[in-house]
């Protein structure tokens, strides 16, 4: 068990480490995200048609971006990631966007201690 909570704490210092970058970075593009543009593909928005009204659960959820584009699109929408760091974030960008978007930061594997309402 221990050598399991070592590779889950290794793996969650690699993301911490990496969210800073991926939020500079033009891939990101968060300037424009923060001004209403979707980080969504077309070939995702294309597969999921229409979410306005249904309950999204996004696993390895990053900094939010995607969570929050869903929710501009009227999905309720709760984004989950291991990254402490990726989460503070995504939470700082859904109050900057008015996004309704929820973040919770916790192992996957242990989500259903953490998750309020019922999927």
């Amino acid at each position: 068990m221990t050598s399991e909570k070592n590779y889950i704490e290794i793996n969650r210092q690699s993301w911490n480490n990496r969210t800073d970058a991926h939020m500079k970075s033009e891939f990101y593009d968060l300037p424009g995200f923060l001004k209403g543009k979707t980080s969504l593909n077309d070939i995702e928005l294309n597969l999921l048609g229409d979410v306005k009204g249904k309950s999204i659960l996004h696993l390895q959820c990053h900094f939010g971006q995607d969570s929050i584009s869903l929710s501009r699109l009227g999905a309720e929408v709760t984004g989950v990631d291991l990254s402490d760091k990726a989460i503070e974030n995504a939470k700082q960008l859904a109050e900057d966007t008015n996004s309704t978007a929820k973040f919770i930061c916790c192992d996957i594997y242990d989500l259903t201690n953490h998750l309020e309402q019922k999927i």
